[in-house]
């Protein structure tokens, strides 16, 4: 690959000063040389070279190397944020689908008010949705907790997809991506970690306009100053 790590660096939060960075790379690409780096998740050290396991964004943060992979299934891991719909309702809980290889679990003892078994539907209903926060993954399947602030059933708007592995994107560092999209178009707007994004706004436009932002957002990954390229996108959209 011709392009250096310094010539296609992306600041994670947009144009400011980071110490994280990123650019696309592909198997096999050195990200960068010398016995200083330490590799990280989707990398490898090759003699004094550090290269990449597979195709993402390989993000230097100090001297630690990871690859960030761009494509792939939602992988669960502890305190995800999800959105899923309840697809079945238990004696003790609700399964909920997370666009997962497994079902999520929420067990009834994990939501924030005393629940009447015998009225567990008036509290979440099948087709419902919900954003819940994963508390375990393990060989029995993968528990939910609404137990949390932002969390619990999501009401009125919509939920669309986007691939889950451009989440950290849209989120931003620190939440300044999505935060900057609340801003201007007014909506409140959950995102969860395997790729479902909630909106709802005062009006239909609201929510139109911050579900084409978030899809700027994803067709824009890997470039450099992107909020200030979301910037410019709500001075002409």
């Amino acid at each position: 690959m011709k392009n250096t790590l310094e010539e296609q660096e992306a600041i994670i939060d947009g144009g400011e000063e980071s110490s994280k960075k990123r650019r696309v790379v592909i198997p096999g690409e050195v990200i960068v040389s010398g016995e200083d780096y330490l590799p990280s998740e989707g990398a490898r050290r090759q003699g004094e070279n550090i290269v990449a396991n597979r195709f993402g964004l390989a993000e230097e943060a100090g001297r630690v190397i990871k690859v960030i992979a761009i494509t792939g299934a939602f992988v669960p891991r502890r305190n995800n944020v999800v959105i899923g719909r309840v697809t079945n309702i238990t004696f003790n809980g609700w399964v909920v689908d997370i666009d997962s290889a497994s079902s999520g679990f929420l067990p009834i003892d994990e939501s924030p008010r005393f629940i009447n078994k015998s009225d567990m539907d008036q509290f979440l209903a099948i087709g419902e949705v919900v954003a819940a926060k994963v508390w375990s993954v393990n060989t029995r399947g993968i528990d939910l907790t609404i137990k949390g602030k932002g969390l619990g059933k999501l009401e009125g708007g919509f939920i669309f997809r986007v691939s889950p592995n451009r989440v950290p994107r849209v989120i931003g560092r620190e939440g300044s991506m999505i935060n900057l999209i609340k801003e201007k178009t007014g909506c409140n707007i959950t995102v969860g970690q395997n790729g479902w994004v909630w909106i709802k706004g005062n009006n239909i436009d609201s929510e139109i306009r911050a579900r084409k932002a978030i899809e700027f957002v994803t067709e824009k990954v890997a470039v450099e100053g992107l909020t200030d390229k979301m910037e410019a996108w709500f001075q002409e959209n």
